[in-house]
């Protein structure tokens, strides 16, 4: 039996990769930073061990795999080349194990997430599935025909994998530290679309998509009529939203998912053309989207007191304003607050006024200071020059956070990739003192 040490294995998708192993019965254990992350509980629900980061944890017998976010530098990689152990970063490793299965990968630049999980779900309904998403959730089934798992265009890491599909929720410009720009970003994804085997289902309403050439079919969905998969008739409802789907032009049926917003028609449509593709029923597609409980930090709604607070991961422009709108067809009738934390200097700078626009669709906004990251130089820019552009914003810092009190029967928006959910947790325990 193997055994799988994995060095930096609380990144959401070395944990959600190192559950699939387990659950698989091989030995996992893995290392990381004295820091807790939320992706660190499933692990310890199975009983995986979590070391601190040390060169005693490298052994002779152990098949090494690190997160990419680690170099030749690190102490445990320093350690297996001293003993001639082999060690696979994790899109290497990856693109390898997915070749046992009919392997889906999930792609874009916003909603990937989501999608997948979505697409777990219901394809996992219906037959044995084993999936990887990056929110740091993993499941194995030693049966599984099919392997659903998250590709990240980061790095042109998703170039490490030749899955049997894809789907391709959409292109824009983000990580602009090693994106160029919009162009760069698509050479990226048109590079992906020539290594599918089989077929790519892609949003036919993003205008880059369009222009994907593959050696494989490309099944087109969304809501202008060119596409294959069509949704029309959308209607919002507080239990969600209702749709119909047509096939190239075709009824095929009708469907309601427990999400709101334009971008979560699209994420179901998606899931509805690759299940459709692989013979799952209509009634049962249209039973299981009715039954998805959502994916870690997307649109996590509680209710609090008179107020609804929402924890979600939008770090981008585009994602914060279909956050807003996702917000505002669910509850109409409340005042919508945005809480934002940008994630890294370099994200913030390059669509500093995009932000402003985005955060602008909101009734007020507080804004956290810009969580940076080590590998970047944050220069001179504060959250101040995000704040200036938005009208109805407030600098909001942590222990200022019972300011939030006075927005009852509010929804209170906490978005952010860094560590936004603190002001949440703060603002919860002072309330309820």
């Amino acid at each position: 039996m193997s055994n799988y040490h994995f060095v930096g294995i609380k990144g959401s998708g070395m944990s959600a990769l190192a559950q699939v192993l387990h659950d698989m019965n091989f030995n996992v254990q893995g290392s990381d930073v004295d820091k807790t992350f939320f992706t660190q509980k499933p692990l310890e629900k199975k009983g995986i061990p979590l070391l601190p980061f040390d060169k005693a944890n490298i052994k002779e017998n152990q098949q090494i795999i690190v997160s990419a976010a680690y170099n030749e530098e690190h102490v445990e990689l320093q350690e297996a080349a001293k003993r001639g152990i082999a060690v696979e970063e994790y899109p290497t490793f990856l693109g390898r194990f997915i070749h046992q299965f009919t392997s889906v990968a999930v792609t874009g630049s916003h909603g990937k997430t989501s999608t997948t999980g979505l697409l777990s779900h219901v394809l996992g309904s219906v037959y044995p599935v084993s999936y990887l998403i990056g929110d740091g959730t993993g499941k194995g089934e030693e049966d599984s025909k099919y392997f659903v798992f998250e590709a990240c265009e980061y790095r042109r890491h998703f170039l490490n994998y030749q899955p049997d599909y894809c789907v391709m929720t959409n292109i824009d410009f983000d990580h602009p530290d090693y994106f160029s720009g919009i162009d760069d970003v698509f050479d990226a994804f048109q590079e992906m679309a020539k290594q599918v085997k089989k077929a790519i289902i892609a949003c036919g309403d993003d205008e880059h998509l369009q222009r994907i050439h593959a050696n494989v079919p490309v099944v087109y969905y969304g809501f202008k009529d060119h596409n294959d998969f069509q949704a029309h008739n959308v209607v919002s409802s507080e239990n969600g939203t209702t749709f119909d789907v047509y096939v190239r032009n075709s009824l095929y049926g009708t469907f309601t998912i427990p999400g709101f917003g334009n971008h979560s028609v699209l994420n179901a449509l998606s899931v509805i053309a690759i299940c459709h593709y692989e013979g799952v029923s209509a009634e049962a597609l249209a039973a299981h989207l009715q039954t998805f409980d959502g994916v870690k930090r997307r649109f996590s709604e509680q209710h609090f007191g008179e107020q609804i607070l929402i924890d979600d991961y939008a770090h981008h422009p585009t994602e914060i304003a279909v956050t807003i709108e996702a917000a505002r067809k669910k509850h109409p009738e409340r005042e919508v607050v945005a809480i934002f934390q940008p994630h890294t200097f370099t994200r913030t700078k390059t669509f500093l006024d995009e932000f402003a626009s985005a955060l602008s669709k909101a009734d007020a906004v507080y804004l956290c200071d810009i969580f940076g990251s080590a590998r970047e130089d944050k220069g001179s820019l504060t959250i101040e020059h995000l704040q200036q552009l938005v009208p109805q914003s407030e600098v909001l810092h942590e222990d200022e956070v019972s300011v939030l009190a006075k927005h009852s029967s509010s929804v209170l928006l906490f978005m952010g990739a860094g560590d936004i959910q603190k002001f949440q947790k703060r603002y919860e325990h002072l309330v309820q003192q």
